[in-house]
């Protein structure tokens, strides 16, 4: 999916020391499901993405994956933690840590704008899963 011309190469400070609209830089996001860094953290990328409709069953056998809704709502299905609901009801301002190894599946009814917190070079769409809906890393807006 195309991104807006205001697609970044890697900034020199990665997004440190300075403010960053989170708003802004999902709003210049053409399309659904490509997530764009918008800063660094030691090994930890924070990314904007706009979401709609239902993606992929997928995990991350490394790795937790944080998801902050910024506007809108988000089902998180999940498979296999008998401990947890079946399904993570999101809304503005609320987020979910979905852990290493769990598989699970976002769902947006409507057009949902969202934060994600997850180390440098994960795939969206799991570990070795290649899709329509598999996103370039490390692509900076």
């Amino acid at each position: 999916m195309p991104v807006s011309e205001w697609s970044e190469p890697v900034p020199d400070d990665r997004g440190q020391c300075r403010t960053i609209d989170l708003g802004r830089k999902v709003a210049a996001i053409d399309g659904f499901w490509q997530p764009r860094v918008v800063a660094e953290m030691n090994d930890y990328q924070f990314k904007v993405v706009k979401l709609e409709g239902e993606f992929v069953w997928h995990a991350h056998a490394d790795t937790d994956e944080t998801f902050v809704v910024l506007d809108g709502e988000l089902e998180i299905d999940i498979r296999g933690v008998p401990s947890a609901a079946p399904t993570l009801s999101l809304r503005a301002g609320q987020m979910a840590v979905v852990p290493k190894g769990v598989e699970h599946r976002p769902r947006a009814l409507g057009e949902v704008r969202v934060l994600l917190i997850e180390p440098r070079g994960v795939v969206n769409t799991g570990d070795g899963v290649r899709t329509e809906r598999t996103a370039d890393n490390d692509r900076w807006i």
